[in-house]
């Protein structure tokens, strides 16, 4: 097996350019550089989106004739025409918001994003507003699994029908991906998710990435998380669970309905960096982060530094 680390940026800054930050004007350049041995992985990354397939009404006082899963599908191809390792994530709340969802239940958008070539969603809050049966009923249109590594749902009817984890490769480069869900109990009526247990989110996220890092052999591990980017209380949120982290590279959020222009870094129990980020909500934006390898010369497989571009774009 081939092994990989990331690799400083600066060694190699003059030779890209990042991708404008407006939509539709975009000025990517393909990655070039001299050396064979380095790798490129492009993140992209939605969150909460609520159903919002079509932009938003151009009466709308905030957003008038904004974002929607269309125009992101289209930005997203655009990317994908000049970019070879394009990896696609949600981080959940998928469901509910505008009247598609209150006539196909969540169908349509399924099968959107599986048109989209999404590999992998979470869980949120809103996904559960149909009922696990209603989810149930609508995911065999999702041609991606839901990754939930901190719901058991085995004495539910969703048992068997998500994953804790999942492992992809681009050109050897390994590839963990992880899913981590908010506290249900309080905010979503019990009878919508029945006998689901919620465990420790910090708990399950670092047993997940252990396994991932030690057993699976994985270069790098993402953990999609419906947690919320930050609070002013004690409850758990994406910067927390990336100080308490031990093996997770990124952590790509959802919803606080939080817009970052850029990723934040956060540095974890081990003193290694953690890329956190989040992009809004209602396909108003388009998560970025694009990651560089370089391959190594040992057996060790822990990541040696973290150096990434880290813009989003915003405001489709």
């Amino acid at each position: 097996m081939e092994e990989w680390k990331l690799i400083n940026r600066r060694t190699f800054v003059k030779n890209i350019s990042l991708a404008g930050l407006a939509f539709p004007v975009m000025k990517s350049i393909p990655f070039q550089v001299n050396s064979k041995k380095i790798k490129k992985l492009t993140i992209l990354h939605t969150n909460d989106m609520h159903s919002h397939i079509d932009p938003f009404s151009i009466y709308d006082s905030k957003y008038p004739g904004m974002g929607g899963m269309t125009r992101v599908a289209s930005l997203i191809n655009n990317i994908r025409a000049v970019e070879k390792n394009v990896l696609l994530l949600d981080a959940g709340d998928i469901f509910q918001g505008t009247p598609y969802f209150n006539r196909y239940k969540g169908k349509l958008e399924l099968q959107l994003m599986s048109q989209m070539g999404y590999a992998a969603s979470t869980m949120g809050n809103h996904d559960f507003d149909n009922g696990i049966e209603g989810f149930n009923n609508v995911l065999n249109n999702a041609d991606f699994p839901f990754l939930c590594s901190n719901y058991d749902f085995n004495d539910t009817i969703l048992k068997n029908k998500t994953k804790p984890y999942k492992i992809l490769s681009f050109d050897s480069l390994r590839v963990g991906i992880l899913g981590i869900g908010i506290q249900l109990d309080g905010l979503v009526e019990k009878r919508l998710y029945k006998k689901t247990k919620y465990l420790d989110p910090i708990e399950r996220a670092n047993y997940w990435a252990k396994y991932l890092k030690n057993d699976e052999k994985c270069d790098f591990i993402i953990c999609l998380s419906h947690l919320g980017y930050e609070y002013q209380s004690n409850k758990i949120s994406d910067l927390h669970l990336a100080e308490e982290s031990e093996n997770i590279n990124l952590i790509i959020g959802g919803h606080t309905h939080t817009f970052l222009k850029e990723a934040k870094t956060v540095i974890n129990k081990k003193n290694q960096k953690v890329i956190v980020n989040q992009a809004g909500w209602g396909a108003l934006a388009l998560g970025r982060v694009d990651i560089y390898f370089d391959k190594k010369t040992d057996n060790n497989h822990s990541i040696s530094s973290i150096d990434v571009s880290k813009k989003n774009y915003a405001k489709i």
